[in-house]
């Protein structure tokens, strides 16, 4: 419950940061990519849209970073069961003497 209040709570923070944000950047500029070039955009609206992208950026390589983990920790387990029947296997033998 306590997290939903927050996690509400923080949303309305960066909205409203956003709103005052805008509000006081009223400006346009041109922004020239290379490929294409925006004419008039609003500074607010390339401000959000350079925190989206970075934020999708950082998102795709936290996905990245799991999915390596998730394939690391699958091969291990691969071999944990190898080892585990190998064990087993080498105590159900009989054990001989060094005589």
């Amino acid at each position: 419950m306590l997290r939903n209040v927050l996690t509400i709570l923080l949303l309305v923070l960066v909205a409203l940061f956003a709103a005052v944000f805008a509000a006081q950047n009223p400006g346009v500029m041109t922004l020239d990519l290379g490929v294409i070039e925006l004419v008039d955009a609003r500074i607010s609206v390339v401000f959000v849209a350079t925190f989206a992208l970075g934020w999708l950026f950082g998102l795709l390589c936290c996905v990245y970073a799991l999915l390596r983990l998730i394939y690391q920790r699958r091969n291990l387990r691969r071999k944990l069961e190898t080892a585990q029947s190998e064990i087993s296997s080498l105590r159900s033998l009989p054990m001989h003497d060094a005589h």
